[in-house]
């Protein structure tokens, strides 16, 4: 255990907790939190792992716990970021394969957790079957549960959503037989939104993200357009109920305007 996760386990902490959530307002608390993950590689680093996995396997056993608190606060959407397109492409296959079979058990676990109802959000091609059948199985199981949603971003890419939207758009307006001009005047945000991943449901009303990165990695560009953002400077492992609620709180003191 780190230094800082260690913190998070004495009276003074457990005290602190109790006035932050006295602070928070139940009529002011997210539908809807979006979790960007990360720190999880430099965590394993930091400590002296020989792999990252033992990082992402932190991680993972942090997301079960954020998504508990999430939903004792009253929060009833969240969605994890845990896998990216650029992650699939780009990350060295070995560490790869640990966080594929990590994210497939972390779906498992999730889908017998109490009511939570488990959806996947992102592509499936570039996936290998074991992580698609994981996911699936997921979704399957948990269907009819109407607890915490848990959308489990995986193999996703902010801009590749809204390039398959948009296909599915034309896709569905060619079997109607429709015009080209019709289909360019029937292109509205809210057309686009009823064909992303998340169709159905609200728009992250905050996105958090650790490790004191600050930028989206191309994570729900078009559903953020209007959302709050919090920054954490912890590593993901290392990441506290105190900087959940520091984030819930903070997000209540915030005058949404949506562009007004």
């Amino acid at each position: 255990m780190s230094e800082r996760a260690a913190e998070g386990t004495g009276l003074l902490y457990r005290l602190y907790a109790s006035r932050l959530r006295r602070q928070i307002d139940a009529d002011r608390v997210p539908h809807h939190v979006a979790m960007m993950i990360d720190g999880n590689r430099r965590w394993a680093r930091q400590l002296g792992f020989e792999t990252p996995a033992h990082g992402h396997r932190a991680g993972a056993a942090k997301m079960v716990e954020f998504l508990g608190w999430c939903d004792d606060l009253g929060v009833d959407v969240v969605t994890l970021y845990l896998l990216s397109n650029d992650n699939v492409l780009k990350r060295d296959s070995a560490e790869l394969r640990d966080l594929i079979e990590i994210i497939a058990g972390l779906a498992g676990q999730l889908s017998r957790r109490g009511d939570w109802r488990v959806q996947h959000v992102g592509r499936e091609d570039n996936l290998p079957d074991f992580l698609v059948g994981s996911l699936r199985d997921a979704e399957a199981r948990t269907r009819e549960n109407t607890g915490l949603h848990v959308n489990l971003a995986v193999g996703y890419g902010g801009r590749y959503e809204i390039v398959d939207a948009v296909r599915r758009i034309i896709q569905e307006h060619d079997e109607s037989g429709g015009t080209l001009e019709e289909l360019a005047g029937s292109l509205t945000p809210e057309v686009i939104g009823e064909h992303l991943y998340t169709r159905g449901q609200r728009d992250p009303d905050l996105v958090i993200r650790t490790s004191g990165e600050q930028r989206l990695s191309d994570f729900l560009l078009w559903q953020s357009a209007h959302s709050e953002f919090y920054f954490v400077e912890a590593l993901g492992p290392d990441l506290r109920e105190v900087d959940l609620l520091r984030a819930i709180r903070d997000y209540g003191t915030r005058d949404r305007r949506f562009g007004r």
